[in-house]
């Protein structure tokens, strides 16, 4: 069956895809938020339990193994030690729930929290952000040293720049 008037049904046609892909986007939005803060939270429990009131933990590994275990049981996927070590480490390394940008995925932060030196850490989180990196594109970043080349850089630029000052180098 044509539609009488083609031009008219076009435009329906794209203002149905247009809204559909603006809420399949908002959908994963959302998702992504609500993903990040109950990581958060779940980071947050674990470490508080850990602490037992105290400012240091008293980390064992066995909570962490069975935690894993039980809550595998309870819910399924999602919860597997790797999984849960980075739950962990993530409020650990964002204990202000605030700073963390619900710009990025889970994915992208899964990423960052494998950089142990904080201000490369932060270099690659504020660039991926900037750049709007995917985390493919993270992944090869970091692959090919770009804090490195970057910081490496700076250095020999600040040196070059002091060499003709007297009393510096």
């Amino acid at each position: 069956m044509q539609p009488a008037r083609p031009d008219a049904y076009r435009q329906l046609l794209d203002q149905i895809s247009e809204r559909f892909q603006e809420g399949q986007s908002s959908a994963a939005r959302a998702v992504n938020v609500q993903l990040l803060e109950t990581y958060w939270a779940i980071g947050k429990y674990i470490v508080e339990f850990e602490q037992g009131g105290e400012a240091k933990a008293k980390y064992g590994r066995k909570l962490m193994k069975v935690l894993s275990k039980d809550l595998s049981q309870l819910h399924g996927k999602g919860f597997s030690l790797s999984n849960l070590k980075r739950i962990r480490q993530f409020f650990l390394q964002y204990p202000n729930g605030a700073t963390v940008s619900h710009q990025l995925s889970w994915s992208h932060y899964v990423e960052l929290l494998k950089i142990e030196d904080e201000l490369e850490r932060s270099f690659y989180e504020k660039q991926t952000l900037l750049e709007n990196w995917s985390v493919r594109e993270l992944k090869r970043q970091k692959k090919s040293s770009l804090f490195l080349q970057l910081a490496s850089s700076r250095d020999k630029a600040g040196h070059r720049a002091n060499e003709h000052v007297p009393g510096l180098l």
